[in-house]
């Protein structure tokens, strides 16, 4: 894919800083994953201040997106296949 504009996303905050998406991801979600800056979700690179969580919900992945000029987002985009690879990352990771 490569491109957030071509994922169906739902904006779930606007302007938020890392440490503000970690936590919403942590408070809200009962599953995540700790990733570094560069790890890729939906083949795009992730930008931000270590750890970057990532959090799940069904077949749905949550994420802190930044765009350049406009700020960071906190996205959520259903995708049963990326869950499912980022899923088995979690596995690794322990």
């Amino acid at each position: 894919m490569g491109c957030v504009e071509e994922l169906n996303y739902e904006i779930l905050m606007r302007d938020a800083s890392f440490k503000e998406c970690r936590e919403y991801i942590k408070s809200h979600f009962s599953e995540s994953i700790d990733v570094e800056p560069g790890f890729k979700i939906f083949d795009i690179h992730t930008i931000g201040v270590p750890p970057i969580a990532v959090g799940f919900d069904g077949d749905y992945v949550i994420f802190p997106y930044t765009k350049p000029c406009h700020g960071t987002f906190l996205l959520r985009v259903q995708d049963a296949v990326e869950a499912a690879r980022l899923r088995a990352l979690k596995k690794v990771q322990k």
